[in-house]
């Protein structure tokens, strides 16, 4: 995907809500307003402001309960926590507290805090600091403060086929002290403050989770010695050599991680990890491509023998970031030993790599006391840091001009229209030459860093070329805008690529100098028996099972169509919860969903199937091939932690074919500071967007409505927007029971009009990528289902900070409330007609679907993939539970108030093919739309007919 970054000042909006509407259709700055506000918010131009101002050595303490003030929180003060006795502050997950201090002396200070994670929804806690209430610099924002995780078992168990399972991750709470710092990495020095003498407040905004708090620390951060100063030190001390030791601990069994993602993963590519089998799945390392992100870290126990220097190696393997290296950082129980070890560089090789921590030329030494150490790794962007700044900055300054061009050429420019750019934006070719150059510089010093050329090099060599081209013949700019913004997305992607640093460790390594280090990568010889040997046990090995396998008579087989991993998460929670409670044992199999119809029309289909889509359930039941679930004698004590809506999809008649696991609707997006810089405000109703869509549209911006990108898919995700039009207005999808469409009523009319006017009245495109121009502001402004938040979170850090989610626009009733209806979507599990012990089945459909096992796999999964995996599920309790930072669940929970399921009936295919075909009958041919909408009614109601009359439902 090719990424364009488009960076504006964070907005501090107040409540979850802003008023909406179009305030004014005022003209909207040029777009310096935003750039400038960005660099005045700037870090480094904090840092320019006070780079005059001494770093006093003075220490301020504060402690946590003796805060002065809260708003929107119930501050609680603590005597004991964590096995330490004192007075601790409990702060909560929303809200604010302030502290006041007195500063002795005027000048720069670090801060850091002495914390104690309260259990809360397993995500990283996060923090905004104000000084005097105000903001010091934008990305003070986002401070994070991590939890700790460990195995839940020191042994890795196994399946009954021998292959180790993934131990499960769970939290560790310690007391930690931590700096405050740049959360993204782009600076590996704490953040440093201004402070003038006198009294001044400190407040810390509670952004996510909860967290105690024993104390705050206002000082001087002094950054480690070099090594020569140590060096001297261990002479001066009288330290030596130690002889004929060797430690091995390995990556595997760390002791502690800053993330549940950084857990232990299997290695069969190489003969030479351990521990090694070659058919057998093995936890034999840790990191890879799950720890890449600046302030993940790793810690290792490892035991000295004697007192004494040794050197430290590392088995390693970075065969994932090419032409750039990984860094990270050391610290030995808790200090950077010296200033060496703040950027260690691991370079690209497909191979593992033995790295002994040293210059090149010679290793260093480290001195440890004999017992246990820790030792603890950790992500850093290291001498990338800055260039990445550089050319985020660059990149910025590129989008704004990008944008004045926009507002003058449209989304389409004339390619025979001098539009002379060069005169009406007269700083477009400084802006293009200046910004060549940094682009050039930044390469240059890629190059001299990795000591080669490469596909990240030639990402920005390209660019700077157009830029450096197009300063010169400022005539072409119109011509050449299509490529010019795809490079400059390329750059966008690039930034994405360098800010990862992935990371595979086998082993570490406490060594002697005199003794030899083990090879770090297996003979030829051992490679070729290991590839002829893996070849023959694939013929043997059942990689379609997950787990352990049961065959008692209680045992029931569960079809997943989701991947290996989550596959993995759910056999573990069923083989150490729901066979241990029931006595029912489970044959998990991971198999794609598009055979369930052919190997149930076999009889060779599963007791129940998981993951399976909206259409499913009720097609199967009308074909006698899924159990009618009401009839068991709890099923409406199950049905209640949903809402009515989810189970819409699944009911036919009095018949419920299926219990819903996710359930997905629509939220409105948008960037906060587009529209701000616009002048507008998210709306609230659709009279609010028909004032808004003319004012994006004069300034070559869009609105984006969903709509399906290819045909003949189900009716919900084709007409989404007219679902909620639809609903808003009171209409449904069909009439009697299913027996006859509804869209030919009045009111599925009005909604099919006022639908069909948004792409003939107001133009709005129907073919768009919404990720990509609400990224580069384009389309600043759209309707998507809500896991669109997840893809945001994780894949545009640029603009973290920029954007929010609210309900949708909504139709003003009578009364004068908002009704904002929207139709959902998602997926469910079901019962097939021929399982074999339905009892067992049935228990197990509840098991999955109660709170606690859809509240652990959802942390299981974000804890494996991150944020990106977070699961939209359909049970109410859960999703409280589930990391929503509390803004973002309060809107989500508004919405989900109005969220109506759109029934399946036989033949409601028809539904969404053919009134996607009215669509685009009224666009392309300009047809009537009651017309256009009459005819393919009588579509849909004759194969309606067809498919009642097949099943011989009247």
């Amino acid at each position: 995907m090719l990424i364009s970054i488009l960076v504006f000042p964070i907005s501090q909006s107040g409540g979850a809500h802003a008023q909406a509407a179009a305030k004014t259709e005022a003209e909207p700055s040029d777009g310096r307003s935003s750039l400038t506000n960005v660099s005045e918010n700037s870090y480094d131009n904090y840092l320019e402001r006070y780079k005059n101002e001494e770093q006093p050595a003075e220490e301020i303490v504060i402690r946590g309960a003796d805060y002065i003030k809260a708003d929107g929180m119930s501050p609680e003060i603590i005597s004991e926590l964590g096995g330490v006795s004192g007075e601790f502050v409990k702060t909560e997950e929303s809200g604010s507290i302030q502290w006041e201090l007195e500063v002795p002396k005027s000048g720069l200070y670090h801060i850091a805090m002495r914390y104690f994670p309260i259990e809360g929804k397993s995500s990283a806690i996060e923090r905004e600091l104000l000084i005097d209430g105000e903001l010091p610099f934008a990305s003070a924002r986002n401070l994070t403060f991590h939890r700790v995780w460990k195995n839940e078992s020191e042994q890795i168990s196994q399946d009954n086929r021998g292959n180790e399972l993934r131990p499960r991750q769970v939290e560790a709470p310690m007391w930690q002290e931590s700096l405050f710092r740049d959360t993204e990495g782009y600076y590996d020095e704490p953040y440093v403050f201004y402070f003038s003498e006198g009294k001044h407040t400190l407040t810390l905004v509670s952004s996510r989770e909860p967290v105690a708090i024993d104390y705050l620390k206002v000082y001087r951060y002094d950054a480690p010695p070099a090594y020569e100063e140590v060096e001297a030190d261990y002479k001066s001390k009288g330290y030596t050599e130690t002889s004929g030791q060797l430690i091995k601990v390995q990556g595997e069994q760390a002791s502690y991680k800053s993330s549940p993602t950084l857990y232990p993963i299997p290695d069969r590519s190489s003969p030479s990890t351990e521990p090694y089998n070659v058919s057998k799945i093995r936890m034999n390392t840790i990191g890879g491509n799950n720890w890449r992100v600046p302030g993940q870290w790793i810690a290792w126990e490892i035991e000295a023998p004697e007192d004494g220097l040794y050197r430290i190696a590392v088995k390693n393997r970075q065969e994932l970031l090419r032409g750039i290296y990984s860094t990270r950082s050391l610290r030995i129980d808790g200090e950077i030993p010296f200033q060496e070890m703040t950027q260690i560089p691991f370079y690209y090789d497909s191979d593992w790599q033995m790295n002994v921590l040293g210059n090149g030329e010679k290793p260093y030494l480290f001195y440890l006391t004999k017992g246990k150490h820790e030792l603890r790794l950790e992500v850093s962007l290291g001498a990338i840091a800055p260039l990445i700044r550089q050319v985020e900055a660059s990149v910025l300054e590129i989008n704004a001009m990008y944008r004045k061009i926009l507002m003058i050429t449209g989304n389409v420019p004339d390619p025979y229209r001098d539009y002379q750019l060069d005169k009406q934006i007269p700083d477009m070719v400084d802006v293009f030459q200046k910004q060549s150059e940094v682009l050039n510089a930044v390469s240059e010093e890629l190059v001299r860093l990795t000591g080669e050329k490469s596909d990240k090099t030639a990402v920005l060599n390209k660019t700077a070329y157009q830029l450096e081209d197009m300063a010169k013949k400022p005539e072409t700019v119109q011509k050449r805008l299509a490529q010019f913004k795809i490079n400059v997305g390329s750059v966008g992607a690039w930034i994405l690529q360098v800010r990862e640093q992935p990371l595979e460790i086998d082993y570490l390594t406490l060594a002697s100098s005199d003794v030899k280090l083990p090879k770090a990568n297996a003979s030829a010889a051992k490679k070729v028996v290991h590839e002829v040997s893996s070849f023959f046990h694939s013929f043997f090995e059942d990689y379609d099972t997950i787990g352990n396998t049961a065959e008692n008579k209680q045992s029931i087989t569960v079809w997943v169509g989701t991947g290996r991993d989550q596959a993995q998460v759910l056999k573990a929670m069923i083989d150490d919860s729901f066979t241990p409670l029931t006595g029912i044992g489970v044959n998990l199999k991971l198999v794609n969903q598009d055979v369930l119809l052919r190997a149930s029309l076999a009889g060779e289909g599963p007791d129940v199937a998981m993951q399976v889509g909206n259409d499913v359930p009720v097609n199967f039941g009308m074909r006698n091939a899924a159990e009618d679930l009401s009839k068991f004698p709890d099923y409406e004590m199950v049905v209640q932690q949903f809402r009515d809506s989810a189970i819409v999809p699944y009911r036919f008649g009095e018949q419920v074919f299926a219990l819903p696991e996710q359930q997905i609707f629509n939220m409105l997006f948008y960037r906060k500071d587009i529209l701000e810089e616009l002048n507008l405000e998210p709306p609230q109703t659709w009279d609010d967007v028909y004032a808004m869509i003319p004012v994006l549209q004069k300034h070559h911006m869009d609105l984006a409505l969903p709509i399906a990108q290819a045909t003949g898919v189900p009716v919900l995700e084709v007409n989404r927007a007219y679902a909620m039009m639809l609903y808003q207005m009171k209409g449904s999808f069909y009439l009697n029971d299913g027996a006859k469409s509804g869209l030919d009523t009045e009111v599925g009319l009005g909604a099919f009009k006022k639908w069909t006017d948004f792409y003939t009245s107001y133009k709005l495109p129907l073919i768009f990528d919404f990720p990509m121009r609400f990224r580069t502001g384009e389309m600043p402004v759209g309707i998507q289902d809500y896991t669109f938040y997840n893809y945001l979170t994780v894949s545009a850090p640029e603009i973290k900070g920029l954007w929010e989610f609210v309900p949708v626009p909504g139709t003003v009733q009578q009364d004068g409330t908002i009704r904002r209806d929207v139709a959902s979507g998602g997926t469910a599990a079901i019962m097939l007609k021929q399982a074999q012990n339905k009892d067992a089945a049935w228990e197990f459909m509840k098991w999955w679907v109660s709170k606690d096992s859809q509240v652990r796999f959802g942390r299981e999964m974000e804890g494996l993939m991150g944020a990106a995996a977070r699961y939209p599920t359909a049970n109410i309790e859960a999703l409280k539970e589930l990391p929503w930072p509390a803004r973002d669940y309060l809107n989500l929970e508004e919405q989900w108030q109005w969220v109506q399921g759109v029934p399946e009936v036989p033949g409601g295919y028809f539904t969404g093919r053919h009134l996607d075909n009215a669509l685009r009958e009224v666009i392309n041919n300009g047809t009537n739309t009651a017309d256009a909408l009459y005819d393919y009614v009588q579509e849909i109601d004759y194969e309606i007919a067809q498919k009642r009359d097949e099943f011989n439902l009247d």
